[in-house]
């Protein structure tokens, strides 16, 4: 059996605004839709499931889909933390870990404790992104 990596889904309570912070870091929204009637209640295992959907590129390719949905009704619970069990976190190499947390910034989004060096080989962090995602930022440090 063949298999490739499509994408991560994120259901998010404000699609535009998570739209906008995540093309700021870089991303390119490739699409967008909504999605109902019977095949998306039998894909997704939801009852008159209707939902406004952006699909989003990152530069080398990989993509991020993005779900808000109008019906039923989007669930609030609590962010979840690094370490609980779940969809844990979505993780961008980036080129300049300052400039993306200044970008992170300006939409209210902070380090969840600092920038952390591991080996002098990465600069790392986690931020609470829209929605309450977590969201990695990873800089390669260059050895000279």
């Amino acid at each position: 059996m063949a298999i490739k990596f499509e994408n991560v889904g994120i259901a998010v309570r404000d699609l535009e605004a998570t739209i906008s912070f995540f093309t700021d870091l870089g991303l390119t929204v490739v699409g967008r839709t909504a999605v109902s009637g019977e095949w998306a209640d039998t894909a997704v295992g939801l009852d008159d499931n209707h939902a406004k959907v952006a699909m989003l590129q990152t530069p080398d390719g990989g993509h991020l889909e993005l779900f808000e949905y109008l019906h039923p009704e989007a669930i609030e619970t609590a962010p979840t933390r690094p370490h609980e069990i779940g969809m844990h976190r979505v993780a961008f190499s980036v080129d300049d870990i300052d400039e993306a947390l200044a970008i992170a910034a300006e939409h209210g989004c902070r380090p969840l404790r600092g920038v952390a060096t591991y080996e002098d080989v990465y600069k790392l962090t986690y931020v609470r992104g829209p929605s309450g995602i977590l969201v990695m930022f990873a800089q390669e440090l260059k050895k000279s």
